[in-house]
């Protein structure tokens, strides 16, 4: 259970760290109009996370025995899509550092759409999918995958507890900070922080 629930949190932490334009738009929403607003849009996008690991985990243990012969040609090559997602997100970052959060709309949203708008912009990143199909498969997340319903559903809830605990963290700086998050230095950070996660966990498959 321990490995699954380490699993699950680094995996959350993993995809839902860098400030990029959902996470800016969480922020500026937040500032905007309030933190109950903001804290459903920001359980939105972990809900979003949840529904990948969820099947990211429930699929790597139904293939797991189909994919055992060729488990080390695949933990190299999923090992080799989290190295390049995080040299994406890095160099996005530092590519981009000026970028400008989402413009705000009109018509504030209300807490329940806000939810429901970051869910559907969420589950239409194909990067967070990728992502979580990749370390689960390649091995990241294989205890939570092949060692029951109990531990699939311990990494499922750490994954989502982790990107909920971040996503609520920016809404809560967005109500206390207002924009201070979604600046240069601030986006730099996160994303370049996340990427070195990402990498590592690259490299823990790599030496598995």
């Amino acid at each position: 259970m321990r490995a699954a629930l380490v699993a699950g949190l680094l995996a959350g932490y993993g995809v839902a760290v860098p400030v990029g334009a959902v996470g800016a738009y969480v922020v500026a929403l937040t500032a905007r109009t309030s933190l109950r607003t903001g804290a459903c849009a920001a359980l939105g996008v972990a809900a979003a996370d949840g529904l990948y690991a969820l099947v990211a985990a429930a699929g790597g243990g139904g293939l797991a025995p189909l994919l055992e012969p060729v488990a080390g040609p695949l933990r190299i090559g999923s090992a080799l899509v989290l190295l390049a997602l995080a040299a994406h997100t890095a160099h996005t970052a530092l590519r981009r550092r000026a970028g400008a959060a989402a413009p705000p709309e009109q018509t504030p949203p209300a807490p329940g759409r806000a939810f429901l708008t970051l869910l559907g912009i969420t589950l239409l990143n194909p990067l967070t999918v990728l992502y979580f199909a990749a370390l689960v498969l390649g091995g990241g997340g294989q205890d939570a995958a092949t060692s029951g319903t109990l531990a699939r559903a311990v990494f499922v809830a750490a994954a989502f507890a982790a990107s909920a605990s971040w996503q609520l963290l920016l809404a809560s700086g967005g109500a206390l900070l207002g924009r201070a998050l979604t600046g240069p230095r601030g986006r730099l950070l996160t994303a370049l922080g996340s990427s070195a996660l990402v990498a590592w966990l690259a490299v823990r498959l790599l030496v598995a």
